[in-house]
Parts: C-alpha cells; structure tokens; sequence
C-alpha cells in the first residue's frame, strides 16, 4: 500500500479535505486586477500564513500568523520601497478550529499592539532600530512622511517610520496563553500577552529602551551580526521548546555579513535562548541551495525540530519547485557562539564583536560564499551544522502548488499541519512599460488558479526518514 493510499484512508475518516481553505474576508477590492482589467482586485484577510502553532490545550485549535500587510514592492520618487495599500493595517494572530467535518472555522483575532496597548502597523523601522532604508509609499505612489499634508522633504518632512512596526514571520504559542513573534527586518522577537500586548522585547540593539529580557542583572541581547541580515530575509520561523525554557529561531537565508559578498552562500544561522539562565547558543544550517530559504520551525523536543525548507517556487510553473520538511537535531551541532580563537590547518578561528565567528579574517557568510566545499573545511575545525534528515517531500506527498509553505502545525497525534501564505490574495507585476501594477496571485501561468490560504495536513505515518 502506497503512502498516498494511506492519506487518503485517514483523509477520507476524518472527513478532511486537503487544502481546506481558511476563511477570509475582502479588506478592499477599490484597485484594478491588472491581469484582468475589467475585474476588481480583492485584497483578502486572508494572510494568515506567515507561521502556524498549536494551540497549548485544544488539540482542535491552531493559531496562525499575518506579516505587515498588503503590500507590494515599487520604485517611486524616492527609490525602491514598498507601497502598502492599507497602511492602517495592523498585523495580528487569527485563531482557526479544524471541526469534525473537516471544515475550518475562526475563532477569533489578536491584533498586535505596543506596549501601551496601541495597535501597531507594518511600516517600517528607523535605521537605528532595525529599518533598512525601506521608503514607504502609500497606494497612490506617494511618500508617507511625518506630515502627510506636506510635500517629502528630508529635513522638514521626513519618511514617515514605525518604531513598533513589525513584518511578523515566526510564532511560537506558550502554554500560558502569551506568544513570541520574530519579524523578517529588526530582526525583533517580542513577547506578546494573551491579549496582543507586548510585554518584553529581544533585539540586537543595545540603545533599544524596550529590550528588557533580563537574566542575573544583565540584559539578553541577539548577537551583533544578526543587524546584518538581509532586507525581508530576517527572522522567519520561531518556536519554544516543551518545556517553555528555550526560544529557537532561524534566520531565512544568508545575510549580508558584512556585506551583500555573503549572499551567494548556503548557510543560515539558527539561534537558541534560553529565557530561565539567558545563555545564547548559535548553530549553523547549510542550506540544499543558497537560493533556498527556512521559512518554519517547531519543536519535538529540547533538540530536535521539524523545518521547513523551500525554493519559493509554484509547482505548476516550475516543474524542479522543491518543498520539504526536514528534523533536524542540535545535540552534536556546534555553539559558534562557545566556540574561542584556534589556529588549525592553516585557518584561523576569531571571534569578532561586529560580525561574529570569522576565518582567516572572513564572516562564515563569506567563507562558505566562496566555495560550498568549505564546510568540509570547517568540519575540519571542528565546526559542524545541525544535523538534517529528509522527513517529508511535499510536493511528492501532496498536491501542493503554492509557492510558500511557512506554517508548520506538530499536531498532539504526530501529524503535522501546514499552511501557505497567499500574500493577501495579490502580488506586485512590471507591466511593459516599466510601470508597477497590481493582480490577483495565481498559481499557474495561465493564471486562472487564484491563491488562498489552505491547510493540509501530513499523517503520522509519513513523517518519517525518506532515503
């Protein structure tokens, strides 16, 4: 009996359909499809695929994760930014419900706010606190600055900016009711109450007033290179142990450490805190392809995850799109972090304050950029990555055809649930003249397959080594 055989079994007792739609609403539908001009476009609520959790007690209930908001990438009088259509749009948590008849149903939403209880938004952050010279634009093309009633002027009307202001990517759900949140650009991990409240924040920056994850009298920080990740390519999965002690993160692919020179490199970095002790371990994570991502993580156990690792391709447009789950385990990973000044077969070994573990004066960014051999070469130092184990080849096991898989589910049965982002039902596309315009997301090249968001859902059995 083949594996499929066996999905089906279950899926057909359960009454569950794989690629059971989440419920959506229409924030806005005032804009053109541009792949078909006589149509509205529908901006959806919808997003709920930036992550996924379990919920802490209903084996029923998960929780799932917006990013910052409809938006799109364009280039306008102050060069290349965003332009968000709904700039008032708050990022939040949505709470679903798998019913006995395989439908799904909301429960309810969290909106995230500040620490005074304020709603924040999506825009982005100053420089100092995690922006990376992101130009925000409103829906007409304009520059959102402080004064909006005012022309865009540098010194007297300046780009208008978010302190609180999230891209949120990863969730991990606490048996309290509270939640974690990293975000793609500070990056930032924030502590949320069971009401949306932000309650203590971890970032790399030290004049940042709201860190105050505190451990014997000193204050938990994110390592300093982590303030080089990539625009968009910062913290995108999260998760905490069973025990609740230790926060896990993965960064989605290589940063700019120190510079853009770091990009073509497979490795990524996972990080590890320990919210009873503070202690900070760092791993490595080599990537099938530099051009791959990490886009989810949850726990097992107090070392071993399941992880997402995908291409951001649409499987019916590209028939070598690869989308996989894989377990990994930290236990004979190494903590680059512990890790002191060696000099070994002619590399050396040294901690820097800005950028990290370097060899022979390079960022690992670099040093694995060069070559995808060097890891063989750092083994030789005894610097080795999580170990990694194929489980799930979901495109093989599923007729799965979105281009994002970022929520991971571990249900209570050893199942796992996964979720695709739909990006609010829109994408960005260049016209022929040169111009930036706004459609429908669809999954195939005729375009006539509209994205959403959609849940399905692994068995037990199937999770396992592939060979």
């Amino acid at each position: 009996m083949s594996k499929i055989t066996k999905i089906e079994e279950i899926i057909s007792i359960n009454n569950f359909i794989q690629g059971s739609p989440l419920p959506f609403s229409i924030l806005d539908n005032q804009y053109v499809n541009a792949a078909y001009p006589d149509r509205q476009l529908e901006i959806r609520n919808g997003g709920f695929g930036s992550d996924a959790a379990a919920h802490p007690t209903n084996p029923k209930q998960f929780y799932v994760l917006t990013d910052r908001g409809p938006n799109a990438d364009f280039v306008g009088s102050a060069g290349a930014g965003k332009r968000f259509l709904l700039p008032e749009y708050t990022p939040r948590i949505g709470l679903f419900e798998l019913q006995d008849n395989g439908q799904i149903t909301k429960i309810k939403e969290i909106l995230l706010k500040d620490a005074n209880g304020r709603p924040i938004s999506g825009l982005p952050n100053p420089k100092a606190f995690g922006g990376t010279h992101e130009v925000p634009y409103d829906a007409q093309g304009n520059v959102m600055t402080v004064n909006p009633n005012l022309p865009f002027d540098e010194i007297t009307n300046p780009i208008k900016n978010d302190i609180n202001g999230l891209d949120p990517e990863g969730l991990a759900s606490l048996n309290d009711g509270s939640f974690w949140v990293s975000d793609e650009y500070g990056p930032h991990l924030v502590h949320y109450d069971a009401d949306g409240v932000e309650i203590e924040r971890v970032n790399p920056f030290t004049n940042d007033a709201r860190n105050n994850v505190m451990n014997n009298g000193k204050l938990i920080l994110l390592p300093t290179e982590f303030i080089n990740r990539r625009a968009n390519r910062g913290m995108e999965s999260l998760t905490i142990t069973p025990d609740q002690s230790t926060l896990v993160g993965v960064m989605e692919s290589s940063m700019d450490n120190p510079d853009k020179s770091g990009r073509g490199s497979s490795l990524t970095r996972i990080i590890a805190i320990n919210l009873l002790t503070g202690q900070i371990a760092q791993y490595l994570y080599r990537l099938n392809s530099a051009q791959h991502v990490v886009s989810g993580i949850t726990a097992i156990n107090g070392h071993e995850f399941y992880v997402i690792e995908h291409d951001r391709k649409f499987p019916m447009q590209d028939k070598s799109a690869q989308k996989h789950i894989y377990q990994i385990d930290m236990s004979a990973a190494t903590d680059i972090i512990a890790t002191r000044k060696i000099s070994q077969n002619n590399h050396q070994l040294e901690q820097d304050a800005t950028v990290g573990l370097t060899v022979n004066s390079e960022t690992l960014e670099q040093f694995i950029g060069k070559s995808d051999d060097h890891w063989q070469l750092l083994a030789t130092m005894n610097i080795n990555p999580v170990h990694k184990t194929l489980v799930v080849d979901v495109i093989a096991e599923l007729d799965y055809s979105h281009d994002k898989l970022e929520g991971l589910w571990l249900r209570q049965d050893g199942s796992l649930g996964l979720l695709n982002d739909d990006d609010f039902g829109i994408t960005d596309v260049t016209m022929a003249d040169g111009s930036n315009a706004l459609e429908q997301k669809y999954l195939d090249s005729a375009k006539t397959i509209e994205d959403a968001n959609r849940l399905y859902i692994v068995t037990p059995e199937t999770v396992k080594p592939i060979k």
